[in-house]
């Protein structure tokens, strides 16, 4: 099994791949790694960085017609600028995103929440923001936030994971408390769309030092929940350490 099919973005019945990506540690080097190996549409259902830089990006209210008039691949879809001085696009609708995936044959990467560049999250109430096709829902957290204290510094409302992870803001980061929120119906997998997978992913597992740690979060996860596997994944170099 090689990073795109782990995570769900090759094709495995008559769905077009629909990735949604949540979490925090990694949100935009999955979409843009998974770009560079797939002919793929890259969007966003939240806002995103610009990323003009990445790929061919087409800013357009009309994306379907979009899809028509541009033959790059991989191909960005957004509809505009956040603000005109936020260094950021807007997201689409989700039922934009929809429209996308139904027109088009090529995965459908999406960003479907935000973090602030930290290692761990817990979704907020409007989080995430999942379009309806999706197929896959990569969940992600940073392996390295086991060790750390939960704060502001580390982690994104680490009020909401100390709620969901059993802890007390300030308190050291263990792998029990990231499977908590990895697995957790408030976390994680918090509405899944019908038919969509959840992989629970550990990103910046830079070594085998960090890999125990991975396994032993992925063991806690699949105590508290059912998912096919656990990937582990060092994406700044592009890799799949392995799933368990």
């Amino acid at each position: 099994m090689d990073l795109s099919e782990a995570l769900g973005a090759t094709r495995e019945d008559d769905r077009t791949p629909v990735v949604s990506v949540v979490g925090a540690g990694g949100k935009k080097t999955t979409l843009w790694t998974l770009a560079d190996r797939l002919p793929a549409i890259v969007t966003a259902s939240v806002r995103i960085p610009i990323f003009d830089d990445k790929m061919a990006v087409a800013v357009t209210p009309d994306p379907v017609a979009a899809l028509d008039e541009h033959d790059d691949r991989p191909l960005g879809l957004v509809p505009e600028r956040a603000a005109p001085d936020d260094p950021r696009y807007a997201g689409y609708e989700n039922e934009t995103v929809d429209a996308i995936a139904a027109n088009v044959d090529d995965p459908v990467l999406v960003k479907a929440d935000g973090a602030r560049n930290r290692e761990f999250k817990a979704p907020d109430e409007h989080e995430p923001q999942l379009p309806s096709s999706t197929t896959s829902v990569v969940a992600l957290a940073s392996v390295q936030v086991v060790g750390k204290p939960l704060t502001e510094e580390h982690v994104h409302r680490p009020e909401l994971v100390a709620d969901l992870a059993d802890l007390a803001v300030g308190d050291t980061v263990e792998p029990i408390h990231v499977a908590r929120v990895l697995a957790s119906e408030r976390g994680g997998r918090k509405d899944i769309p019908p038919n969509a997978r959840v992989v629970p992913t550990l990103n910046k597992v830079d070594d085998e030092e960090w890999a125990a740690v991975a396994r032993d979060v992925a063991d806690a996860v699949h105590d508290r929940c059912s998912v096919p596997y656990v990937a582990s994944t060092c994406l700044r170099e592009g890799r799949l350490v392995e799933t368990v």
